[in-house]
């Protein structure tokens, strides 16, 4: 008995040590929202078939450097105004891809892109899927996943190509999901030690 005591104990202690751990984990203010831009870019060549990177970034009044914020922010970036300029990293290699610190910044977050796939590349699409970090503005960096799309009409070749952009970060529920497992470890340990005990 002093032995199924001990192991009730230990396994209080253990779920009372998680709980401590965990809930100052979920106490952490993670990222949530949409953002949205769109402006102009200069590709390495002049059709969207042959693109591997943006060297030059403008934005709704061809400032290089910069894309413009559009309307349709949500959650902790919808008080980022439209029109606000954003800063961009360039060049931004796509193909391959490229881990690219700061692809934007603007209103005090900062997004830096782990990884990214092209899902549609011919002469009339570009699409490019991605993910990364967003930070700032005293959260915590929250896992956000990254989408930047250019057209041309019949595939014709330029020298800028429009294109529309946003990024949706999503905070990370891992430390719930670990917080229950630990319980449910802790629960059938606890049913096993019974079991055997009445056996």
């Amino acid at each position: 008995m002093k032995s199924l005591s001990k192991t009730v104990l230990a396994i209080f202690a253990t779920g009372v040590l998680s709980c401590a751990v965990f809930s100052q984990q979920a106490q952490a203010t993670p990222i949530a929202g949409n953002i949205n831009f769109a402006g102009a870019v200069q590709f390495n060549t002049t059709s969207l078939a042959t693109a591997s990177r943006v060297v030059t970034w403008f934005d709704s009044f061809a400032n290089p450097g910069h894309s413009t914020v559009q309307v349709g922010g949500t959650g902790d970036f919808a008080a980022i105004a439209p029109g606000t300029q954003a800063n961009m990293t360039q060049p931004w290699i796509f193909s391959s891809s490229t881990p690219t610190p700061g692809l934007w910044s603007v209103g005090g977050f900062t997004f830096d892109l782990l990884s990214s796939t092209i899902v549609t590349q011919d002469a009339s699409n570009l699409s490019i899927s991605g993910t990364g970090i967003v930070s700032g503005n005293g959260f915590d960096p929250t896992n956000m996943d990254w989408s930047f799309t250019t057209q041309s009409a019949k595939g014709k070749t330029h020298t800028a190509f429009s294109f529309s952009a946003n990024g949706v970060a999503a905070p990370d529920s891992g430390s719930a999901v670990a917080l229950l497992g630990f319980v449910l470890i802790g629960i059938e340990v606890l049913r096993r030690k019974l079991r055997n005990r009445l056996t």
